[in-house]
């Protein structure tokens, strides 16, 4: 059962929440954007791929929802991602819920591994986390507070063996976001981890939803259901409002009873 956004929780404090999402014009980013809006928060993504951005901000308007505002950016290139939330700080106000979601999870061998795309792979799934908490930083400080969900998996968790870069990059979140935690803490920011299982989004389904994978999935999941980016995003909501203000430094996973 995906589950609908008319028929979810309703959290009063997201009601015109400046939010900022990375890597969101497909998969669990588009969840992210769509159950955002239906908030009623004031919506900025960006994502590499322009058409698919503009496509999705025009399907969130035929809804009759909150438009968010697309900005294409290459995460790769920090100046572009600071230069981003600067002008959704100037347009819409301090950015009080940042949802550091922009990934990749190509698949690799160790031996394959140049030292140029392991760099690559950290600059993809790793870097921006960091310099997207300190560019909206001060921002929520100003403002009294704020809550930045970063995006780690449950990958590290259960050694996946297929993209040893990525693993690293997924591992490397959960201790990024402790430190922050504790750093940004006295200032009211509250900063965890979301940690995905597997998720059914278009991507995933066509690259390696095989029979096998099927298998994998009745076999170390405890629920039978699929998971869809419509799950992660039900507690990204969460972390996002004030219902979670003392949940801090943590991972929430969201993955069936995987591990």
């Amino acid at each position: 059962m995906k589950g609908d956004i008319e028929n979810g929780a309703v959290y009063a404090s997201l009601k015109g929440r400046v939010t900022f999402i990375t890597g969101g014009a497909s998969g669990i980013g588009e969840g992210l954007v769509e159950h955002f809006c239906a908030q009623g928060a004031r919506v900025t993504f960006v994502d590499i791929a322009a058409d698919a951005g503009q496509a999705l901000v025009e399907r969130i308007k035929a809804k009759g929802h909150a438009a968010p505002r697309f900005i294409r950016c290459d995460l790769k290139q920090i100046e572009q991602l600071r230069g981003a939330i600067e002008e959704t700080v100037k347009r819409d106000g301090p950015i009080r819920a940042l949802l550091s979601n922009a990934g990749n999870d190509d698949r690799h061998r160790s031996e394959d591994v140049t030292v140029e795309y392991w760099d690559d792979r950290m600059a993809v799934n790793l870097r921006h986390q960091f310099f997207a908490a300190q560019a909206v930083r001060p921002h929520m400080r100003d403002a009294g507070g704020g809550s930045i969900v970063n995006f780690g998996s449950i990958t590290w968790l259960v050694g996946d063996g297929d993209c040893p870069a990525y693993v690293t990059a997924k591992a490397s979140i959960t201790g990024l976001t402790r430190a922050l935690a504790r750093e940004f803490g006295p200032e009211r920011i509250r900063v965890n981890c979301m940690m995905p299982g597997w998720i059914m989004t278009e991507r995933q389904v066509k690259l390696w939803l095989t029979p096998e994978g099927e298998k994998q999935i009745a076999d170390r999941q405890c629920l039978p259901d699929r998971l869809y980016p419509a799950d992660i995003a039900r507690m990204a909501l969460f972390l996002a409002a004030d219902d979670s203000r003392m949940c801090s430094s943590q991972n929430f996973i969201v993955d069936g009873g995987w591990v």
